[in-house]
């Protein structure tokens, strides 16, 4: 017999084949076991029929292809740049059974140059993650799983605590509250028939209480410490105490700890990077110093006029970028690289500024500096220092570089060797700016002088270029004015 649940149901898959454009023969109703089926006529209508039967057991009906069940996809790592292959996932922002949203990121991968969000494609709800936190993971293998579709949960607003249940208390009693317009009488008098007698109170260990009588009243009001506090004693030291000072030559107290911590892999490919420009440049540095008197007084000058104008401050920074690519057109070499025997020679001048941020040093690159006037190069370096401190520079950001200039001056650093950024052939090397005695025309004065060190690859430049590289970038910044001229 037929239940009303199946005489309800069963017309509804009908229904529902027939929107998919597929005609059904004439069909009639039989019961077999504890199920009921169809009966086609045609074979397609007999595979159709097969479907219903073992969807529909025990008059309920179960999720199948025949009814809408959301999909589930999987999503790959993502490609990250053309160099990188795999990374590690350092952070999952998502959890299974948690929703997601369009574009909003689910995990942090972390790579040799910067650390890559992974956003979600799709929204839906995380069914599966296919990796753990600190796990390599490679460029296309499958990253995490996606029930399409569903709505966000919606945000639970917090309510505010129930009051109180408790009843106020109880207003105090109107005998407590004298009337301000009754005095209040004098107590009478005592006389030698009423004895006022106070109980003793208890009183603390060591203190005793000391009854003063007057006449008919007794008075409690004096205590005494008679039991006094017991002496400490510090017992002599014992002959086999162990004195690690005398016993133990060369011994300091304190903590002797020790705590490691696995290298991330910026900083391990910053090893392996730098490790392997010792290795392959024939590295040289040559020194200079510069009179920082004139573009001080530039900067001083204006400062304002320019934070006014274009919304950036005027740094030193952007006017050695100007000098620097100045004496790179004067001496090309200190510009070009040696790759496969050849010496391949920029006519552009994309320089690298060496940026320190939490995890390591990176070296975003300014594109075409030799186009830029030193405002465009001062909101570039703006933009930089932005996404260095939000850890938002990007791979793109670090690829190319004919060049790079490091300030190790903002650190305070008096003189120091930079090394070369391969595959270049030179790295400028900028310092602290300190007052020092020199001579000027004859006469001993003070001058906030800077020392600059540029490290070159001797395969490709000689010490000529070298130094007259450094020569042509000291006579503009002591002068900014041939910047102008280009002379």
């Amino acid at each position: 017999m037929i239940s009303p649940f199946s005489r309800r149901i069963i017309p509804g898959i009908a229904r529902r084949s027939l929107r998919t454009n597929v005609l059904l023969s004439t069909a009639s109703y039989s019961t077999v076991g504890s199920f009921t089926k169809y009966n086609y006529s045609s074979k397609l209508s007999r595979n159709l029929s097969h479907t219903v039967k073992s969807e529909i057991w025990n008059d309920s009906v179960l999720t199948s292809s025949l009814f809408n069940k959301p999909a589930d996809k999987i999503f790959p790592v993502p490609p990250m740049a053309e160099s990188i292959t795999e990374g590690t996932l350092t952070k999952w922002h998502k959890k299974v059974g948690e929703y997601v949203s369009q574009d909003e990121v689910v995990a942090t991968i972390e790579t040799d140059k910067v650390d890559i969000p992974v956003n979600s494609p799709a929204a839906g709800t995380i069914v599966e993650l296919f990796a753990n936190e600190d796990d390599t993971v490679t460029v296309g293998g499958n990253l995490f799983r996606i029930e399409l579709g569903g709505e966000a949960p919606a945000k639970s607003e917090s309510t505010p605590p129930p009051a109180s249940s408790a009843p106020p208390p109880p207003p105090p009693a109107a005998s407590q509250k004298p009337a301000a317009s009754t005095p209040t009488p004098p107590p009478p008098p005592p006389t030698p028939a009423a004895k006022v007698s106070i109980p003793p109170p208890q009183s603390p260990p060591g203190i005793i209480s000391v009854l003063l009588k007057t006449d008919d009243v007794v008075k409690r009001d004096i205590f005494v410490l008679v039991q006094p506090k017991p002496a400490v004693v510090i017992p002599p030291p014992s002959s086999s105490s162990f004195d690690f000072e005398s016993d133990i030559p060369g011994f300091l107290p304190g903590s002797r700890d020790e705590r490691r911590v696995k290298m991330n892999r910026m900083r391990l490919r910053i090893a392996e990077r730098l490790k392997d420009s010792q290795n392959t440049a024939a590295s040289l540095t040559t020194f200079n110093e510069i009179d920082m008197s004139n573009v001080i007084d530039l900067r001083k000058q204006y400062k304002d006029a320019v934070l006014e104008k274009y919304g950036v401050k005027l740094g030193f920074m952007s006017i050695f970028l100007k000098a620097a690519t100045y004496a790179l057109k004067q001496v090309p070499e200190v510009n070009a690289r040696i790759e496969n025997g050849e010496i391949v020679y920029h006519d552009y001048m994309d320089v690298s500024v060496a940026v320190a941020t939490p995890k390591g040093l990176v070296t975003p690159v300014i594109r075409n500096c030799e186009a830029m006037s030193i405002i465009q190069l001062e909101q570039a370096m703006a933009e930089l220092a932005k996404k260095a401190k939000s850890n938002a520079i990007t791979v793109e950001d670090m690829t190319g570089g004919t060049f790079t200039i490091s300030n190790g001056g903002v650190f305070g650093s008096l003189m120091g060797t930079p090394i070369i950024n391969q595959p270049q052939s030179a790295i400028l090397g900028m310092h602290a700016t300190k007052e020092r005695a020199v001579v000027v025309n004859g006469q001993v004065v003070a001058r906030p002088m800077m020392y600059i060190a540029l490290t070159y690859d001797h395969r490709l430049i000689d010490g000529r270029e070298a130094v007259t590289f450094l020569v042509k970038l000291k006579e503009v910044i002591e002068d900014p004015r041939r910047l102008l001229l280009e002379v």
